[in-house]
């Protein structure tokens, strides 16, 4: 089992071995392209659709992880973490398939999806205020009554090796790629993505993409230290949360550079890719074509990676409709 303080040591065996781990419990997902879309930018653009996985979302990758290395005595005690959607419904998910109890708290302006979400793997919810101070204080009162492994969304070695995977799948489905484009929030795909590339494509750049309203990760970059904001407000409900320093880690060493969009981007960028993907995904999920399209000039002409991160979508309120 990894130490949870040992990000910086983590090696593409730890990705190897994550992958052998949780093969039983996850989709390997598809690549789409679409013509139009490659048009649009004037790049070849391959989307890794993990809004195909069971759960719905990539982080079932780093949750199957954590989860099932846990020991037989650490697993008796359940798991617990607090996640504002995603990474909630993955960690009940891997808990429900291994049969221990898992808690989480989520703010209590979560999609209504993503709750139901976590109920129906057998999670079990106790919300906060939509705040990282308030999430972190509700976890705090959980883990103490419950005393389950924490396993961090993000800031968690076993988590960030279970992510890499993604990127591990993508470049064995498709050659020569010269960049990969994925949504930042805690950086916990974006980290895993560097240990994967950096090891095995090192001449590929990796590119990060976040909200305007959001862009702690883009500030914390250009000033080199984290910047965290306690409660940014963007319809990229996945991309609120702050680095911590396992992520940083990766972000600081191994992105090229963190490109940032509007909520109107982000809202037109999602339309695009329902209707040329013909996919449903997350505004999230949105973010890096927003960014790519804002930043034509920087990927024109290359094979591009695009990770779609997840599809839990709250139907009942896109962010196109409105009254």
């Amino acid at each position: 089992m990894l130490d949870q303080q040992s990000a910086l040591d983590l090696t593409i065996d730890d990705m190897r071995r994550a992958h052998e781990r949780i093969k039983p419990h996850i989709n390997r997902t598809p690549v789409l392209q679409s013509r139009y879309l490659n048009e649009l930018t004037g790049a070849e653009l391959f989307f890794k659709c993990e809004n195909f996985q069971e759960a719905g979302a990539f982080k079932v990758r780093g949750a199957c992880n954590a989860v099932f290395g846990l020991s037989d005595d650490m697993a008796e005690r359940g798991v617990c973490t607090h996640s504002s959607g995603n990474h909630a419904l993955s960690l009940s998910y891997a808990a429900g398939r291994r049969g221990i109890p898992c808690h989480v708290v989520m703010p209590r302006t979560a999609p209504q999806a993503k709750k139901e979400a976590v109920r129906r793997y057998g999670g079990l919810i106790t919300e906060c205020e939509p705040s990282t101070t308030s999430r972190e204080a509700v976890f705090a009162e959980v883990q103490a009554k419950t005393g389950g492994e924490f396993v961090h969304p993000y800031n968690d070695p076993r988590v960030i090796a279970g992510q890499a995977t993604c990127s591990a799948e993508l470049i064995e489905q498709v050659d020569g790629l010269e960049a990969v484009v994925a949504p930042i929030g805690g950086g916990g795909m974006i980290s895993g993505t560097c240990l994967t590339l950096s090891h095995l494509l090192p001449q590929s750049k990796i590119f990060a993409a976040e909200p305007e309203q959001a862009d702690d990760a883009y500030r914390s970059f250009k000033s080199g230290q984290i910047i965290a904001d306690d409660a940014p407000n963007t319809i990229a409900d996945g991309l609120k949360v702050p680095l911590k320093e396992n992520t940083w880690h990766f972000v600081s060493q191994f992105v090229s550079d963190i490109h940032t969009a509007s909520e109107q981007e982000i809202i037109d960028a999602m339309k695009l890719t329902w209707t040329y993907l013909r996919i449903v995904m997350e505004p999230s999920c949105a973010v890096p074509l927003a960014t790519i399209l804002k930043n034509k000039d920087v990927f024109a002409g290359q094979r591009v990676g695009v990770i779609v991160t997840g599809g839990n979508v709250d139907l009942d309120r896109l962010p196109w409709i409105t009254g």
